[in-house]
């Protein structure tokens, strides 16, 4: 049996209020126009679901027996409704993010905290991981959006930069005898040289400018975090790689001082990485909005 909805609805409405002519002012319709609505469903059902009585109508036994289970989906597709306001106003929903444990705390805190006080009702979800680790988040549906190092050259995703980073290699008070040395590649190789042991795109990054020179780059020591790039340099146990903006203290404060080379490492681009062709949440076209 396929009977149209909005036959159901006048059905509700008339036996919510218990008169046609209230049922026809709450559907903004004409009294004969429930009138016939509600003939075309008895019809269709085949069973009588109306009777007058001096105030209006009331439901038959089995009237009665339907308006159970219409309520019950009435109150659904209302809830469902309230809900779509709720998520089209940023009243209610979930973002989730994907990111480095660098990038989260020393570019994307700020406007994490903004988006929370502006919209508290958002769940935020924070998926850490390098960049190949986004990247599949992004793909298996784990997560709405990536702030990732560039180059991404995948043609299911889109990327669009939003700021620069620039790396550098920095070092302790063990090596203050290079603060005013100029190093090429090779001779910065003579020093234990310390990076991030995961697979990040500023790993491989490094590793194919080292390339592109002839030489390889094979680190001393490997750690799983900036922190310990940074606590490792200060302590004397090499010259790490990171990124600048990520230890302006440590290098404002002297405890670090960046190791000056012949040549100029590159730029490293960062962009918010999405499903291409795949529509944005409310909550995640917001959050883009706000970083660029």
């Amino acid at each position: 049996m396929s009977i149209n909805y909005e036959l159901y609805k006048v059905f509700y409405w008339a036996a919510k209020t218990g008169s046609l002519s209230q049922a026809a002012k709450m559907l903004y319709l004409t009294q004969p126009s429930v009138s016939h609505a509600i003939k075309q469903l008895e019809e269709n059902i085949g069973m009588t679901l109306f009777y007058r009585n001096s105030k209006g109508v009331s439901l038959t036994q089995e009237g009665a027996y339907l308006y159970s289970y219409i309520e019950q989906s009435q109150i659904l597709i209302t809830l469902a409704e309230e809900k779509m306001v709720a998520l089209k106003n940023l009243e209610n929903g979930e973002l989730r993010i994907g990111g480095s444990d660098s990038l989260f705390k020393h570019y994307l805190l700020p406007f994490i905290e903004i988006f929370h006080k502006s919209h508290p009702g958002i769940n935020l979800r924070l998926n850490h991981g390098t960049t190949p680790d986004i990247i599949t988040f992004l793909k298996e549906g784990k997560i709405d959006l990536g702030v990732v190092r560039m180059p991404i050259v995948d043609s299911q995703l889109e990327v669009q930069q939003t700021f620069q980073l620039m790396d550098c290699f920095v070092a302790g008070e063990d090596y203050a005898h290079l603060k005013h040395e100029v190093l090429s590649l090779s001779g910065l190789l003579e020093h234990p040289i310390i990076l991030f042991s995961r697979n990040s795109r500023a790993r491989m990054s490094i590793t194919e400018l080292f390339q592109d020179y002839g030489l390889k780059l094979r680190p001393k020591i490997e750690v799983g975090s900036v922190d310990l790039l940074i606590e490792f340099a200060k302590r004397g146990l090499g010259i790490s790689y990171v990124t600048r903006q990520f230890v302006k203290n440590e290098l404002d404060d002297g405890s670090l001082f960046e190791i000056k080379l012949d040549v100029t490492l590159p730029p490293s681009p960062v962009g918010i990485m999405t499903m291409r062709n795949m529509p944005l949440s409310n909550p995640a076209r917001r959050f883009i909005e706000l970083v660029r």
